[in-house]
């Protein structure tokens, strides 16, 4: 998990690689061209990064009303939710499931 604040906006990224592909996606923000990237396009990735990774992703806007600080956020809690997700911890032997596989 991860919370990125870009100025106004506040950002909340949690992923769980499960292998069960899940998007929830609570941002709402108004849609916009940032440069020329429509932000519209933010869930459509997400979605398919979901699905094709097989991870559950849960994303969250607490505030913000500067679109291009909302999907910079986002992106960038991304990044350091997986980069948390996958990063080893010494202190678990084996796999951290229920399940014992992933």
């Amino acid at each position: 998990t991860a919370f990125v604040p870009m100025d106004e906006a506040l950002v909340m990224v949690a992923i769980d690689l499960s292998g069960r592909p899940f998007l929830a996606f609570d941002v709402d923000a108004p849609p916009s061209l940032i440069g020329a990237y429509p932000s519209e396009l933010t869930a459509e990735f997400l979605r398919a990064l979901a699905n094709a990774a097989g991870i559950t992703l849960h994303v969250r806007l607490f505030s913000g009303q500067n679109s291009h600080h909302i999907h910079e956020a986002v992106f960038k809690a991304l990044g350091r939710a997986l980069g948390e997700a996958i990063r080893p911890d010494e202190r678990i032997v084996g796999v951290l499931s229920s399940k014992g596989v992933l």
